[in-house]
């Protein structure tokens, strides 16, 4: 199949972050009173908004997040991104040598993340310029992840229907964003990561490195 746009999530697609925010989040929970592993953390928020996930913090720790605490969070995952973010590994390649010859201006990122912590995890690893003035945020349209406002929104902006785009996610909560936009997704999946789950969300394809998306989706 031929496509006409090409959208990404951030967190876990084109940056190796999920790690780096849990851990920052498994640390301040525990000092809440829910204990787990950065294993257990991640299964339980990766794909979603901290906000999102508010009654499961209660349930396990008798307390309800404030703003407070979430701008805490948000200071200290930013600091250890500023510090720790690295690209996904060959990502800078693919887009350049194939993916931005195939797509030119009809490539953009849709992530379930605030614009601040998207656009300073790009810059970090010099994928800033590969994006400019498409990068899209699920904190500035009506529902995030997993409804399709944010994926609807950069298509409507790159003037492509949602049918003929090509979504790249790496959680079952964006894989069902994509689909619900009416989308194709292809999920990366890197050796270890949860295939199985990531099918079943809808990805009809799933891709082993970035180097693969490239050969797939740049053909004519």
């Amino acid at each position: 199949m031929s496509f006409e746009a090409l959208l990404f999530d951030c967190d876990g697609v084109l940056v190796d972050s999920e790690a780096i925010t849990c851990g920052v989040l498994r640390d301040m929970l525990e000092e809440k009173g829910w204990s787990m592993s950065l294993t257990q953390c991640m299964e339980h928020f990766v794909g979603h908004t901290v906000r999102n996930r508010a009654d499961l913090i209660e349930r396990h720790t008798g307390w309800q997040i404030t703003q407070g605490w979430l701008e805490q969070f948000y200071q200290r995952r930013n600091e250890r991104l500023s510090s720790d973010i690295r690209a996904i590994e060959g990502v800078h390649e693919v887009l350049q040598q194939q993916l931005i010859p195939r797509f030119a201006g009809r490539m953009a990122v849709a992530s379930g993340a605030d614009r601040f912590k998207v656009e300073m995890m790009l810059s970090k690893v010099g994928l800033l310029d590969f994006f400019s003035g498409r990068i899209f945020s699920g904190h500035e349209v009506a529902r995030s992840k997993p409804a399709p406002d944010v994926y609807l929104a950069a298509a409507e902006h790159l003037k492509v229907d949602p049918r003929h785009c090509l979504v790249i996610e790496d959680t079952p909560v964006g894989i069902a964003a994509g689909v619900a936009a009416g989308a194709t997704v292809w999920a990366y999946c890197p050796p270890g990561a949860p295939a199985r789950s990531l099918h079943d969300a809808g990805a009809v394809r799933l891709l082993s490195s970035m180097r693969e998306l490239a050969q797939a989706a740049a053909a004519p």
